[in-house]
């Protein structure tokens, strides 16, 4: 990578910019309860979660797999219950809001990008984020496929309207890598959030960044 830095960057959610697995988690293991299902450590959450709530419940309970009727039964009572919960222990990464204001301040241009539904996305953002300026905030929706499918990220790169090879994705997981690659942006695997270091290599990550100054330093091109 130049020392130039990047003229964009876009931030996946949960695991990257904020530190919300208890939250998830008590919502899904609530709902888990209220289906007579078994529930799961706080910790396995780290590999349940980053594709999408769909998938958090086929891997929570595989049975939602062959059984679209459940899989829409704990769907419904997530969203109930994470109304509840969303901001109970969740807070940004040490750091992380340091970070979004030295690049607003470096006018670096920045969106947020997350398989979160985007109602919740949009409502974290603003809660936690509320001095940052990011120029769209997008969770899952019908309009773009989940990640990995890069074509909700190749949407926000051409927002930016700048050259592709000046816009950074950052994310924690193999999904985000995949999703980076797929929309030719360029890779950085963060590993303070829910997946290893080792995932996110293997994924294909063009830069691990082990801290936020590492962050920093990456982005604005002065490391």
């Amino acid at each position: 990578m130049d020392k130039m830095g990047f003229d964009a960057v876009i931030f996946d959610l949960d695991g990257t910019l904020l530190d919300s697995l208890e939250d998830i988690a008590a919502a899904a293991n609530l709902v888990l309860s209220e289906i007579d299902k078994p529930t799961h450590p706080v910790a396995d959450y780290r590999q349940l979660v980053g594709d999408g709530l769909a998938m958090l419940f086929q891997r929570a309970v595989p049975e939602c797999e062959s059984q679209p009727k459940l899989k829409e039964e704990c769907l419904r009572r997530f969203e109930a219950a994470y109304s509840e919960c969303w901001n109970n222990r969740s807070k940004p990464y040490e750091g992380i809001e340091n970070l979004l204001k030295t690049l607003n301040e470096h006018r670096v241009r920045m969106s947020v990008l997350s398989n979160k539904g985007d109602v919740f996305t949009k409502r974290c953002v603003q809660h936690f984020f509320r001095t940052v300026e990011f120029e769209v905030v997008l969770g899952q929706t019908d309009r773009f496929p989940r990640k990995p499918d890069p074509a909700s990220a190749i949407w926000l790169a051409e927002q930016f309207a700048v050259d592709v090879d000046r816009i950074a994705y950052v994310g924690d997981t193999n999904t985000d890598m995949k999703t980076a690659l797929g929309g030719g942006l360029y890779a950085i695997g963060v590993t303070w959030g829910f997946r290893p270091e080792s995932e996110l290599v293997a994924a294909g990550a063009m830069q691990i960044c082990k801290d936020v100054g590492q962050l920093v330093d990456c982005l604005l091109g002065s490391g």
